[in-house]
């Protein structure tokens, strides 16, 4: 899916001169992420999927972004239930 945003020509300028073209697509996919996860519309699996990262790593990215990880009792029982079946 694309998604387009208009700007105005002279702040599209300015971002493009600081960030570059490809990079400026790339901020405006994070910032959509980042608002979907404080939402609690995706998973950071869904956010590790999407920019191709691994789970640490977009859990890494958010912390750096300054968003708290949601972490329900749901994840605390899957996460419980892992460890038995890795454990034995």
């Amino acid at each position: 899916m694309s998604i387009t945003v208009d700007l105005p020509s002279k702040i599209e300028n300015q971002l493009i001169a600081e960030w570059g073209d490809d990079f400026l697509s790339r901020k405006a996919l994070e910032g959509l992420l980042i608002e979907a996860y404080r939402a609690e519309k995706l998973s950071v699996g869904q956010i590790a999927e999407t920019l191709g990262l691994s789970m640490i790593e977009a859990e890494a990215f958010l912390k750096e972004k300054g968003v708290e990880l949601l972490y329900t009792l749901e994840d605390l029982e899957s996460d419980r239930e892992s460890t038995r079946k890795v454990l034995g």
